[in-house]
């Protein structure tokens, strides 16, 4: 459906990883360095972190501490009580690309995604890797060969989706006790793998670019597609259950708000660097849904 985005909050120069949390919206501008929160219709904005590398993925450990991603040094940071930022993990001698997005399991455990290549360089498409964070900082290779392991969300049942941006799909696995991730399938195909590497023509091809996702009630996914300028409402299968153009391009959702009906998404005109980072165009946008979070 076209839809008109209530606007929540705007002046942003790329947004990424919102997260509904403690009853704010949170998100990470890459651009301006900030992670940042708001109430529910973009009151009372602060300043929750300065990440000079650029933050991106979001998440809390169980004590609440949070912990966000430093894409450029390709580090999670972990915010302590008093507010100082510090090195929670340093996954630079792993990720083969930027670090990307996060989702953390009620254990603590950290999965973070990465590029695998240099995307805003143009350089071919190159497969990358999953990491676990442990809650001690331990890193390890959750699973490889993702194409572009972006947005991921964790059942009520203990399955990781995690959102292969370039792949046209998503990729479920289940959560063993120790965090490792088994029982690899595809959760939902919208077309077949990229059968060149050349970005340009990958992104040509790319039928759904599944960036940040969250996950409803019902165990649908809300996917931001990155490429078609889209929110989509997919269930396990592949089904297409709703479509919501907001006039923008997307990148990024999160249901949220008191009664977790409102879908926030993270709108820009692009995803170019040099383009997002003169200036101030990204919206934090919002529509309204009938199955909350």
């Amino acid at each position: 459906m076209a839809a008109t985005p209530a606007i929540v909050a705007s002046g942003f120069g790329f947004l990424e990883a919102p997260r509904w949390h403690s009853g704010r919206i949170w998100f990470s501008d890459f651009y301006t360095h900030r992670v940042l929160s708001a109430r529910e219709d973009g009151a009372d904005l602060r300043t929750e972190a300065s990440v000079p590398h650029q933050p991106a993925g979001l998440g809390w450990l169980p004590d609440g501490r949070l912990l966000v991603v430093s894409m450029r040094d390709r580090k999670v940071l972990r915010r302590e009580a008093g507010g100082t930022l510090v090195t929670h993990a340093d996954l630079s001698s792993h990720a083969t690309g930027h670090a990307n997005d996060m989702v953390v399991d009620a254990e603590g455990r950290a999965y973070v995604g990465n590029f695998g290549f240099d995307l805003m360089g143009g350089a071919p498409l190159e497969t990358a890797s999953l990491h676990r964070v442990d809650p001690d900082g331990t890193v390890t290779e959750a699973a490889a060969d993702l194409w572009f392991p972006n947005g991921s969300v964790i059942t009520p049942d203990g399955v990781l989706i995690v959102n292969e941006t370039f792949g046209n799909r998503c990729t479920a696995f289940d959560i063993a006790p120790g965090g490792q991730l088994i029982n690899r399938r595809i959760w939902a195909e919208f077309a077949p793998l990229p059968s060149d590497r050349a970005i340009a023509k990958v992104l040509a091809g790319t039928r759904v670019g599944g960036d940040g996702a969250c996950l409803d009630a019902e165990g649908a996914l809300w996917i931001a597609d990155a490429i078609g300028s889209r929110l989509l409402r997919v269930t396990e299968g592949g089904q297409i259950a709703d479509e919501i153009h907001p006039g923008s391009a997307v990148y990024a959702c999160a249901l949220g708000g008191a009664d977790g009906r409102t879908l926030y998404a993270c709108a820009a005109p692009d995803f170019d660097e040099k383009a997002r980072s003169a200036a101030r165009e990204a919206t934090l946008i919002a529509f309204r849904v009938q199955v909350p979070g």
